[in-house]
């Protein structure tokens, strides 16, 4: 019999995972790791070394980071028509790595008031954040999503930091960034999945402020 555990926190990008587990439809078992010393500890770093979140364990094989979730399970849930068809296959893989690289890497370094210099931007994946925002934006302009008029899994990964972006602030509001939020944030899985995740803060939250009363 199949197995699926899902290892994240509400409070971290296991919500990406989250959410690609519900557009798979995948049955799944929950544990929420806390942040600190189970998190740092022997017996989660059994499952992932770096001590962090998200991550999968499905029928015996690990599987961590967001974007090899995201695509993992459109493999292994096929009937969920998350993983690209043949002429798909190029934008998918392209733009899979282009979140996990280019725009991650952007997003983190301005976040962290890291900013190079000119003469610098070669030595780096993305170059600048300008050009990266320019680069997404450019793509998703005349597309509804990643691969075109079909949501796939790269949707999840991509979109995912897409939604925050707008939310956060760490993507400039720009048409196509709030066209495509807002279709993502549309389809029920992506509701299934915020709902568990916001539940789940709002219970630890009230936990804390009882431990604090």
């Amino acid at each position: 019999m199949s197995s699926l555990i899902f290892y994240t926190n509400p409070m971290s990008r296991g919500q990406i995972a989250r959410w690609a587990l519900e557009e798979a439809g995948a049955t799944y078992e929950q544990r929420i790791v806390e942040y600190g010393p189970e998190m740092k500890g022997e017996a989660y770093r059994a499952i992932n070394p770096m001590g962090k979140v998200p991550a999968i364990v499905h029928d015996g094989r690990v599987v961590t980071e967001c974007a090899a979730i995201c695509a993992y399970l459109a493999d292994a849930f096929p009937d969920a028509g998350l993983a690209p068809r043949p002429d798909e296959r190029a934008d998918y893989y392209r733009w899979l790595a282009f979140g996990a690289g280019p725009l991650e890497q952007a997003i983190t370094n301005r976040s962290m008031g890291w900013e190079s210099p000119k003469d610098k931007q070669a030595m780096l994946g993305y170059g600048s954040y300008d050009l990266v925002v320019d680069t997404l934006a450019g793509w998703l302009k005349d597309r509804e999503f990643i691969c075109g008029d079909r949501f796939t899994a790269a949707d999840v990964y991509v979109g995912a930091q897409v939604d925050w972006g707008q939310a956060f602030d760490t993507l400039p509001v720009r048409p196509e960034f709030t066209a495509y939020a807002e279709r993502l944030r549309a389809r029920p899985a992506y509701v299934r999945a915020k709902a568990i995740d916001n539940e789940l803060i709002a219970a630890t939250r009230a936990q804390a402020e009882g431990a604090n009363a």
